[in-house]
């Protein structure tokens, strides 16, 4: 039995996919189980992480965990409830999904995890994605509306990737023995930028496509307008400060070691995402 955690997120619905397609033996553990759609076969069950009940509940009678924590200051919290609650059950393999520069500071969210998660006793595999494609979806409303899609990372590059291929790896991480011990960092085939990104849509959409640039402090004041938590936006802001300084324009070959194969490039995503930018 494999437990998905994040089963609804962009990452975790696709490793629960595949793993379901592959005829494997799977949990998803979502805080609300009635809002979950799930693939024929899949076992749903109710957790969080400030219950420790009910992640020992999820957690029993598992072999393996896909542990994939919410982004932000929550993140350790997180990691360490589902691996104390994975320890005390025998579990005996985790792979987490972790992010890219997650060694580059110690205040990073995942850092403590990842720590955890190698010196936890079990077998561990780490991955660390660049940007995701699908982050891309954020602008569909208003390029379909030819509305400016905000900037707010300039002109920087990233290794921007298919998260298809991030779940493919978790896939093979939980199911082979050949991945333990490993840590990935997960790109995709070149480094990408805003206009880059926005070039290819535009190319394959056929039209030119309204942008604005956004400077960090207005941002920061919309971030905050929107009412999200302000430690969760300074660090948001953080982030984005070390992407507009080039931290993450990184590529490497984490897809191919991990699959034997190149990574998807973003025109591919483009084409198989292209209706989400169409207006009916």
């Amino acid at each position: 039995m494999i437990l998905i955690t994040g089963a609804t997120g962009t990452i975790g619905s696709e490793v629960l996919r595949r793993i379901a397609a592959r005829g494997e033996a799977v949990r998803a553990l979502t805080r609300d189980p009635s809002r979950a759609r799930t693939p024929p076969g899949v076992e749903v069950v109710a957790g969080d992480f400030d219950d420790p009940a009910s992640l020992e509940r999820a957690v029993s009678g598992v072999d393996g965990v896909f542990l994939v924590a919410p982004g932000g200051p929550s993140t350790e919290r997180y990691d360490l409830a589902v691996l104390a609650a994975a320890r005390s059950a025998g579990v005996r393999k985790v792979v987490k999904l972790s992010s890219i520069g997650a060694d580059a500071t110690d205040d990073h969210w995942h850092r403590t995890g990842e720590q955890a998660v190698r010196a936890g006793g079990m077998s561990w595999t780490l991955l660390r994605p660049s940007a995701f494609a699908g982050n891309a979806l954020q602008w569909a409303a208003a390029v379909r509306a030819d509305e400016p899609v905000p900037n707010m990372t300039g002109t920087a590059a990233q290794g921007v990737i298919d998260p298809r291929d991030i779940a493919e790896v978790a896939v093979e991480a939980l199911v082979s023995a050949k991945h333990e011990g490993q840590t990935y960092t997960l790109t995709g085939p070149e480094l990408l930028s805003f206009p880059d990104q926005i070039a290819r849509l535009e190319a394959a959409l056929g039209r030119t496509i309204k942008t604005v640039d956004v400077p960090l402090d207005v941002v920061r004041e919309q971030m905050l307008a929107s009412g999200m938590d302000g430690e969760m936006v300074e660090s948001r802001l953080r982030g984005l400060k070390i992407i507009r300084d080039g931290g993450n324009a990184v590529l490497t070959d984490g897809v191919e070691r991990a699959l034997g194969r190149p990574p998807t490039d973003f025109g591919a995503w483009v084409l198989d995402h292209l209706d989400a930018f169409v207006t009916n």
